[in-house]
């Protein structure tokens, strides 16, 4: 295994994917050992220290006057920062990179479009069927090969109702307030929202009230109420997984947008009123153009409100 410093010094840089100013983040492509890379950049949030004192002199070390008016300054400032206390960034790297990354982290026009169960079952199930396999081998490296087992929050080897709790890659670890778990569930049969029934009630209902008590558990600081629990749909894979974040956490782009995010609350009470509520409805999310089903002509035409 490849020491992530050795490896952002041969990262040859190529050009931009995208620059986020809401999240304050970068994405930038280029390439290590002649094989594509992606390197995203974060500005981490500031962390307040336990005891709660902030020597304002020892964080900021310098200013430069933009504007004044009135009793309003402007200024930009130099921070002082250190890795423990005061980080400056927070940096990922996937690498090798395939063209899926590159085009999920690339700047794209989206679209919000509806996907009839017609739709879904002609387009996109063939296409799901082309993620599988080694696309998601990381997934099981993790499940069952103990891949980050040091980072793991919890982790329930039992195969139907078992799942993995650990820190997604876009938290620092650091900050509370932006705190953000990912929870990827053994069983293999559910791949997206779309599979999910009334036969999958009880499991949905028992997971969610365990990410709250092991989360509250973990993290002191935080009530059950402070959660948001959610998932995606597209997913960025097709293996049952969850989103875990903070109400505090705004900063999750198009993450945690409508036509992005379902609460999975929202999903437990749809099939509570109708067993096959997802088999049948016709879902309305937001798509990027970079997407692969974007470009397949019947589902962009057939999808267009």
């Amino acid at each position: 295994m490849s020491d992530i410093s050795d490896l952002i010094k041969r990262f040859q840089y190529h050009r931009l994917l995208k620059s986020d100013p809401q999240t304050k983040s970068i994405a930038l492509l280029g390439s290590i050992h002649g094989k594509d890379a992606i390197i995203t950049l974060e500005k981490t949030h500031f962390l307040i220290p336990e005891s709660g004192d902030i020597d304002l002199q020892t964080v900021v070390q310098e200013v430069e006057v933009i504007q004044n008016n009135d009793i309003y300054y402007w200024s930009k400032a130099k921070l002082n920062q250190s890795l423990s206390q005061f980080p400056g960034g927070k940096l990922n790297l996937i690498y090798p990179a395939t063209e899926i990354h590159i085009k999920k982290y690339g700047v794209q026009k989206y679209h919000y479009i509806k996907e009839s169960p017609e739709v879904y079952n002609q387009y996109v199930v063939p296409y799901i069927n082309t993620m599988k396999g080694d696309r998601i081998k990381w997934v099981y490296n993790i499940l069952f090969e103990g891949k980050e087992s040091e980072s793991f929050i919890h982790h329930d080897k039992d195969p139907l109702n078992g799942f993995v709790l650990l820190p997604d890659m876009k938290w620092d670890g650091m900050n509370l307030d932006a705190l953000y778990l990912c929870c990827i569930v053994n069983r293999k049969d559910i791949l997206s929202v779309r599979d999910l029934n009334g036969s999958h009630l009880e499991f949905l209902t028992r997971l969610q009230s365990q990410l709250r008590t092991i989360t509250c558990e973990h993290y002191p600081g935080i009530d059950k109420d402070e959660l948001r629990i959610f998932i995606h749909y597209q997913p960025s894979y097709y293996h049952f997984h969850i989103h875990v974040v903070t109400t505090k956490h705004s900063g999750l782009g198009d993450g945690i947008n409508i036509g992005k995010a379902i609460l999975l609350d929202d999903i437990i009470e749809n099939i509570k009123l109708m067993s096959d509520y997802y088999h049948k409805r016709t879902l309305g999310y937001v798509i990027g153009e970079n997407h692969d089903l974007w470009k397949l002509e019947g589902f962009k035409n057939q999808t267009k409100p």
